[in-house]
Order: C-alpha cells, then sequence, then structure tokens
C-alpha cells in the first residue's frame, strides 16, 4: 500500500507479468513470422496456416501425377518410342523424381530455410510444365514457317519436352518435403493441442494427395486420350501455378523454422570428434558432456536434445578435457561436440533400422502396379457390358485411402484413446506396425486368388493357351483394398514418426529420406523379380512369372513375399521395441 492507500504495484513485478503475458502468447517450438520476429500462438500457424500448404500439396500431386501415370503412352504414342526405350525413360524419370527431394530438403535444412527453397523448386516445377506445353504445340504447329529455325519438328519435340520432363522431375521433388515439413511446422511440438493436431495433418494431407491422384487417373488421363495432350498439360500447368498461388497467399501467417546449417558437416564433426577422443573415459555423471549454457541451442533452429544412454561411443565427442576449458568460447566444433549435436547424430543412426524395415511394405505396394496388374490380365474383366481395365483397379487402393483416413481420424482414433490414454490414440511405430500387417495380408489374399485362377485354369483345359481365365477381377478387390489400408497406417506413419523423431533442424530432410523408402522399395521389387526366373525357370520349366501365367505359379510368388511380408513384420517388431525415443529439453 502507498501513502494514499492504494495498492502498489512494483515496476519489476508489472515487468514480469508483462514478459509471462507475451510467453504465453508467443510459440515455444523458436519460430519466427516471415518478418523475424516471434511467431503469435494466436495469428500464426495452426490449420489456417497449414491448410494452404495442404491444397499447394493437391494442386503439385495432381499434376505430377497426370503425367506419371500416362507418360509410357505419351512415349510410345506420340513420340513413337519403342517399349524398351519407353519403359527405360520412365524408369530413368521417375529415379530422377525420388532423389530430387533429398537435393530440396538438404538445401533447406542447411541454408534457405523450407518456404524460400519450396519457392524457387516450385519455380522450377511451373516453368518445366510449360516446356511441356510447349513441346506438345510442336505437334500441332507443323508449317516450317512457323517453327524456321527447326530442321527437324520430331527432334525439336523430344528436346523440348524431356528438357520440361527432368525439369518438372526436378521442380516437384525438391518442393515435395519442403512444403510437407513446412505444414508441419505450423504447429507447435512444446503445445499439447497443437501437436495432436499435427498428426491429423498428416492424414488430411495424405487424403488430399490421393484425392489429387484419384482425379489425375481418371479426368486428366480422360482428357489427355481424348481430346489431347496439350490440353492435358494445360490443365495440369495450371494446377501448378494454383498451387502456387496458394502457397503464398498464406506467407503472412506462417511459421518459420530457421536453416541450422550443413547436417552433413555436423554428422562429420561427431565422428571425427568421437574418434579423436576414442581413448579416453566418459565421465560418470553425463551433465560434465560438453553443453552450451542457457536455453538455446548451438544447431540453429533446433531445440537442445537431452542426454540418452546407449552408442557410448559417438557420446565421447562431447568430452571436454582441460585444454578445452582453457579456451572457452573457442571450442573446435571438429574436436568438441555438443550433447544436442551427438543425440542428434544418433537419432539418425536409430531410425535407420526403423527405415530398412519399412522398404519390403513398399516392395508389397509395388505389386500394385506389376504382378497384380499381369495377375488381372488374365481374369474376366467384363461386368455385363462393361470392361474393366486391369490398371484401372489400382483405383481400388486409392479408394480405399480416401475412405479410410476420415474413419481412422473420427473412428479408430477415439477408441484408441480410451485403451492407451494417449492423444493421438497409438503411436506411429505401432501404426507402422498395423500397416505392416496388412501388407501381409494383401500378398495372403492376392496368392489365394491366383492359385484358386490356376485351379479353374487347369479345370478347363487352359494351361497352354494365353488366355483370361473365368474367374472375375473383381476378387481382386480384397488385395487392392487391403494394401490401401496399409497405406493408412504404414505411410502416414512413416511420416509422422520421421518428422517427430528427425531433429528439428534436419526435419525436410528426414521427410525426403522416408519418401526414398518408396524408391528403395522399388528397386527390390525389381531385384527380387528378376531373382524369381533365375532360381525358377530351369529344366524345361517356364518358371513362377512366365509370359503366359496359365503355365506358371504366380501364387508361389505371392506366398514367398506373404512369407517375407510377415518376416519383416517381426523385424520391425523387434527395431520397434528397442528403438529410444528423443527427448528435447
Amino acid at each position: 500500500m502507498d501513502s494514499t492507500g492504494q495498492l502498489y504495484r512494483s515496476p519489476l513485478l508489472e515487468e514480469d507479468n508483462f514478459l509471462l503475458e507475451n510467453t504465453l502468447e508467443w510459440t515455444g517450438d523458436g519460430s519466427v513470422c516471415i518478418r523475424g520476429h516471434p511467431a503469435s500462438k494466436k495469428h500464426t500457424g495452426k490449420w489456417k496456416a497449414s491448410s494452404l500448404t495442404i491444397v499447394c500439396s493437391f494442386c503439385s500431386y495432381l499434376a505430377i501425377s497426370s503425367i506419371s501415370k500416362n507418360l509410357v503412352s505419351y512415349l510410345t504414342k506420340v513420340l513413337h518410342e519403342t517399349n524398351v526405350v519407353a519403359a527405360r525413360n520412365v524408369s530413368a524419370w521417375q529415379g530422377t523424381s525420388f532423389l530430387s527431394p533429398l537435393v530440396g530438403a538438404f538445401i533447406a535444412d542447411s541454408y534457405l530455410g523450407k518456404y524460400w527453397t519450396a519457392l524457387i523448386f516450385f519455380t522450377i516445377f511451373i516453368i518445366g510444365m510449360m516446356v511441356l506445353v510447349l513441346s506438345t504445340s510442336l505437334l500441332i504447329s507443323t508449317d516450317p514457317q512457323v517453327w524456321p529455325a527447326w530442321t527437324d519438328t520430331v527432334s525439336s519435340q523430344h528436346i523440348i519436352f524431356f528438357l520440361g520432363l527432368y525439369m518438372v522431375a526436378i521442380g516437384y521433388g525438391g518442393q515435395y518435403p519442403c512444403v510437407t515439413s513446412f505444414g508441419a511446422d505450423q504447429f507447435d511440438d512444446t503445445d499439447e493441442e497443437e501437436r495432436t493436431q499435427k498428426s491429423s495433418f498428416f492424414n488430411w494431407n495424405h487424403f488430399t494427395v490421393n484425392v489429387g491422384a484419384l482425379i489425375s487417373g481418371t479426368i486428366i488421363v480422360w482428357i489427355q486420350d481424348h481430346e489431347g495432350w496439350l490440353w492435358g498439360f494445360t490443365i495440369a500447368a495450371l494446377f501448378v501455378a494454383l498451387g502456387l498461388g496458394s502457397f503464398l497467399l498464406g506467407s503472412s501467417v506462417y511459421r518459420f523454422q530457421k536453416p541450422g546449417g550443413s547436417p552433413l558437416a555436423r554428422m562429420c564433426q561427431v565422428i571425427v570428434a568421437a574418434t579423436c577422443n576414442f581413448d579416453k573415459d566418459l565421465p560418470c555423471d553425463c551433465s560434465l558432456l560438453y553443453e552450451i549454457p542457457g536455453q538455446g541451442s548451438g544447431i540453429e533452429g533446433s531445440r537442445k536434445l537431452e542426454h540418452t544412454t546407449g552408442l557410448e561411443f559417438f557420446d565421447k565427442a562431447a568430452i571436454v578435457t582441460s585444454a578445452d576449458c582453457e579456451s572457452v568460447g573457442l571450442l573446435n566444433t571438429w574436436r568438441v561436440c555438443t550433447v544436442t549435436q551427438v543425440e542428434e547424430f544418433k537419432i539418425l543412426i536409430r531410425i535407420l533400422p526403423i527405415w530398412t524395415t519399412m522398404v519390403l511394405f513398399n516392395t508389397a505396394l509395388a505389386q500394385m502396379f506389376s504382378t497384380f496388374i499381369e495377375q488381372g490380365m488374365v481374369m474376366e474383366k467384363h461386368i455385363g457390358s462393361f470392361e474393366i481395365p486391369a490398371a484401372s483397379f489400382q483405383s481400388v487402393d486409392v479408394i480405399a485411402v480416401l475412405a479410410l483416413v476420415p474413419v481412422y481420424e473420427r473412428v479408430l482414433v477415439p477408441v484408441f484413446r480410451k485403451f492407451t490414454g494417449m492423444a493421438n490414440g497409438i503411436t506411429p511405430l505401432q501404426r507402422m506396425g498395423i500397416g505392416l500387417f496388412f501388407s501381409t495380408l494383401s500378398m495372403v489374399s492376392a496368392a489365394m486368388v491366383e492359385s484358386n485362377r490356376l485351379r479353374m485354369v487347369q479345370d478347363k483345359g487352359l494351361v497352354n493357351q494365353n488366355v483370361a481365365a473365368p474367374m472375375s477381377i473383381l476378387w481382386q478387390g480384397p488385395q487392392y483394398f487391403l494394401l490401401g489400408a496399409g497405406e493408412v497406417f504404414s505411410i502416414i506413419g512413416l511420416n509422422e514418426f520421421f518428422y517427430k523423431e528427425s531433429p528439428d533442424a534436419m526435419r525436410s530432410i528426414s521427410l525426403a529420406f522416408s519418401n526414398a523408402n518408396i524408391s528403395a522399395g522399388n528397386y527390390l521389387s525389381s531385384f527380387i523379380v528378376s531373382l524369381v526366373p533365375v532360381f525358377t525357370a530351369r529344366e524345361g520349366s517356364p518358371g513362377w512369372i512366365p509370359d503366359n501365367l496359365n503355365e506358371g505359379h504366380l501364387d508361389r510368388f505371392f506366398w514367398m513375399m506373404a512369407g517375407l511380408c510377415f518376416l519383416n513384420l517381426l523385424a520391425f517388431v523387434f527395431c520397434a521395441m528397442k528403438y529410444k525415443c528423443k527427448k528435447t529439453s
């Protein structure tokens, strides 16, 4: 009380209250607004910002999918390439699409940040789409006076088309991990409610991407085949422009994470420092290991990580000697690393077994584009007077994803939450394990369908005839549906797991590394299929997968895949039980 009887308020107390109120208003993960100031929890981020990145992902995936789903048709029918050359070009292009995310993610996490990196690669993406439109217009404008510089219209169209095609692959791949992780960045990890919403973000992001796949595989492909490729590429280019526009629209409400420098250099520093200190003993008290004082981390844009047991050799990188203490503030980062930097490296080592065990899921998923279609081609595809193309049955997988994501979000999560008490229902690792189980069931279903198909072939005496068995292609529905269910659990769970467990300053690279799992799965599928005739086509036997499937045993291949998937599930469970989650402070 003062002399007048009024309640006296200390200026220091008022300042503390002001700071407390502003601390509650700002995000706790170190994110900033576009002007570089601390991000407001009320006016930035959350669904109003992340929904724009979801629209961006939808538009960009619709465009790239409309190209990839029908690319082999364009190469063979328009550019008149042989089947072998077209298949080789498609594989090379897809390989580029899967590798470029690593480049974009490295630039984002190391130097430019996700927002600016995404804009750069989006620019490459949209220019590539415009070049594709230009190459297609060359077929329409055949008047030599229109293109006097070109002596060979077909040759010039090849050059322009492949230039645009690879710009599209680099542009889409480079922006993909940036936009996805940037959308997840709009939710504060230190806020329990926003952390739960972040899990929902991955569900709905994958949902909308599959909506784009469904539209591109039906409407856009139909336009390409019936109205012309110029219309098809033009519509895809317009969607890329729409995606870029939606991404720019949220610039003022986005939350930004600062790039933390080269992660490759930080990993090398840990290895070098640990090797230099290999003959030194670790202190009994882990608090004696080197860490920058205060709340901030030595890595820009990253929170501190708490020390964890295991992989003790790399802890030696954080040992501080008496000689180091004499030069505090001038420590050589190639001789002494912080605990956070060491833990960052240990996280990458720990998630590698999880990543490896998920490769076989994508190997099973790859069968949907190869052996499943081959199986469907020798089944009865007519339903009344309507014929279902074998490749079009892949839509069952997409429909399953679109149907099950809302079911998982609205029904399964609340049910799981009652039993586990966790806000997200189950952990990403548990979710991935359920997806692996579904992939095993899918292979079992495919094997049973093929066994019954071959039995019908034998009963009808069609073994030596390369004709369809009197068995409806609708029997393939369960195997496609089970793979779709596996996607909802495993693919979304894998992306959520990598984002959640990766160091703050390496989230784009982690999502790109997660996406590379698809590439590894496809390569493994190609390797396994290549080995099948080597070991099964002997002494006059046509093998399991001959040109005439009625003479083969595709069912044995599916049973083998089911066995591999089950063994892989056991390996995943073992790795998941041993995994140590990261601890942030």
